[in-house]
Order: structure tokens, then sequence, then C-alpha cells
């Protein structure tokens, strides 16, 4: 991010040259939330079995990005805001700070844009998508999106900042070329890309769930049209619960171990005790349905997996809140030097982004019922 750590308070500092200390306070409480929620994120996909998934291997990614923030670049920031916005340290600490700020930024955007990528290959691709574990596909992406961001950041380590008569009391990006530039990279070009790739994520999804659903409802009514066919041709053995063929009953219950609450089947005509014991057959009374054999590996989008996809949506638009105020009203800056840009403005704006960092752990335990459990069984315990 390219803050103006000086210009934000400028007139603030004119009119009184005193200490901001609602600054101090809430910065410093922002540290803690950010520092502790992506912690708690970190740890419980560590250390639970159920969160184990590719999607949020990428999550953890976003929430080292968000840790790093509040470690490297949010105490100096606070430091600069309680300063009243006069940057008290050496150019070079100034220096490091924009390029942590710009890099970290730029992979939270690139993280959820590899987010989408990954989400929109597992639905569209799914024969060719690793679910169990993380591939070498998935590793590309986690490293591009450090490594890209890493190059945003790039000149400002380079000295793009180093420029003849520059004003040791401020710390900020001092090339508006570079400020319009790293706004591109960092989220006009990202952000439109990533909205693509949901809309078609969820319009697969939509369409497989469809397809699902139309293959049970055929199976399970040609199995009833095979039971009543039975049943009339053998008008003895009419009183004999209907059995279920193993085919239909590996559907059912792919169906209830991949739904959950997300898909319940419809009162089945089945007999409960059909489904543990072995059953004789109509036309061969001697015959059983062995118990079914293990199941191939198929493509398939688990309950699981379709949970994560519909909380990434609500990070996803929660980050695009936070930032765009940010990165429009910067690059309008940088753009229209004679515009007339509050200060107090340009401090809400920033530290509405900072803010983003500290909300995605609260979205993963409102809208994620594994995290939500994770945080519920931790907290006591550390309390």
């Amino acid at each position: 991010m390219h803050r103006n750590l000086s210009a934000f308070n400028s007139t603030a500092q004119q009119a009184d040259p005193g200490y901001n200390l609602p600054a101090l306070v809430f910065g410093t409480l922002l540290i803690v939330v950010i520092i502790c929620g992506n912690l708690l994120v970190c740890l419980s996909v560590y250390t639970e079995k159920a969160l184990k998934t590719t999607t949020n291997y990428f999550i953890v990614s976003l929430a080292v990005a968000d840790l790093l923030l509040a470690i490297l670049v949010l105490p100096l920031y606070v430091y600069a805001e309680f300063q009243g916005g006069v940057w008290a340290l050496n150019m070079v600490i100034c220096d490091g700070l924009m390029t942590m700020d710009v890099m970290l930024c730029t992979a939270s955007i690139f993280n959820l844009c590899a987010i989408s990528v990954d989400r929109f290959i597992a639905v569209s691709v799914p024969l060719a998508y690793n679910r169990k574990h993380i591939d070498q596909r998935q590793v590309i992406l986690l490293s591009a999106t450090w490594i890209l961001a890493l190059a945003v950041a790039s000149p400002v380590i380079f000295g793009i900042n180093n420029v003849p008569h520059r004003d040791a009391s401020r710390c900020q990006l001092e090339d508006n070329n570079y400020v319009v530039y790293s706004s591109v990279c960092s989220f006009f070009i990202p952000c439109p890309i990533m909205l693509l790739l949901y809309c078609g994520m969820f319009r697969g999804l939509r369409r497989w769930e469809e397809a699902r659903k139309a293959k049970l409802r055929n199976s399970i009514l040609a199995c009833r049209k095979l039971q009543q066919a039975a049943t009339a041709a053998l008008p003895p053995l009419a009183a004999l619960p209907p059995p279920m063929p193993p085919v239909i009953e590996r559907e059912l219950a792919d169906a209830k171990a991949e739904d959950g609450e997300c898909y319940s089947q419809p009162g089945s005509p089945f007999p409960a005790g059909y489904k543990s014991t072995t059953v004789q057959t109509v036309a061969f009374p001697d015959s059983v349905y062995a118990q079914a054999p293990p199941k191939k590996t198929r493509a398939k989008i688990n309950c699981r997996e379709r949970k994560a996809m519909k909380v990434l949506p609500v990070v996803v638009g929660a980050f695009l809140f936070c930032w765009t105020p940010f990165f429009v009203v910067h690059t309008m800056r940088a753009l229209c030097e004679s515009c007339d840009i509050s200060p107090h403005l340009m401090s809400i704006v920033t530290w509405l982004g900072y803010v983003n960092s500290a909300i995605n752990p609260v979205i993963y335990t409102v809208f994620n019922t594994e995290f939500r459990k994770f945080f519920r069984k931790f907290i006591p315990s550390c309390c």
C-alpha cells in the first residue's frame, strides 16, 4: 500500500502540534486483533484435519500477508500517525516501510486472485484437480503471488524514492508515475480478473449441482420402476419390502456423506435396516447383495469445498469494500496534483484498508462451521 504518512495529517499538524492519542489507541488495538485473529486462522488449518483443504492453504497464505502487515508495517504507521504525521526516523526505514506496505497489499490481492484461479479450475476441470494434497500447480500459484508482489514493490528498494530535495519529515512514495503503476498492477488489473473467474466458477458450480441432483433423481426413479415390475410379476412376494440395489445405495450414501445439511434427500421408501445388512433379492432369494465394494475416486466437489467456496465471495467483497476507496482516492491524488483531497479523507480510507486485515478471521468464524468450531474450542482453553 502506498501511504503518505505525513500528508494525511498535514492540516491537523499545523493547527495542533500535539500527539494523536486516538490513532495510537486504535492502531494498537487493531494490531492486536489482526495478529490474534490471523494466528488463529493459521493454527486452525495446521491442527484441524477437517480444515486441511487446498482452499484453506490459500487462506493461510492470505492470513500470513495480514500477519506480516500487522508486524512490519502497522507499528511504524501508527507511530507516524501518533507523531501527527511527521516522520521522525531515517529514510532507509521509510523506504523499507513503503516496500513492505506495497508488497503485502499486493500479496493479499494476488492471493485472492490465486484462490479464484484455483477454484475455477476445481469446478471447470475437476478430473485434473487434486483435492487431498496441494499439488505442483497450487505451489506455483502460491509462489507466484509472493514473487509478483515483490516485483511490484521492488522499484522502491532500488531507489525510486531517492529524489532530489526529498522532505525528510514525510514518508511517502515520491514518484506519482510509480503510484499509478503500482495501483494498476496491485488492484485495477487483478480485481476484474478475479471477479470474472468467480462468476464463471459459480455458474459451473450451479450446473454441476443441477446435473448431480438430476442423476440421483433418475437413478431412484429407474430403481422404483424395476421394483414395481418385479412386484407385479411375483405377487406372492409382494409383501416383501423392496430392496435397494447397491448402485442406488452408493449414490444416496455419497449424497448424504458429501452434503450433510447441504442437501437432504426426501424420505426414501426403503427401510433403514436395508442399509446395514445384506438383503435377499426378489428374483433370486438365495442371492444377496453384498456390501458395496470400495468406490473408485471420482471427480467430485464435496460439501466442505462448496462451503469454502461460499465463504470466499464474502472475503472478496469485504476486501473490495475496504480497499477500493483507498486505491481510487490515492490514484486520483497522483494523477491530479491540483485536486484538493482532504488529509482526513486520506487518513480514513487508509485506516479502512488496514481494518480489512482484522475482519477476515471474523468472516471465517461467521460463515464457516469448521473454523467456528475450532475458535470456540481454542479460545476458552487459552483463557
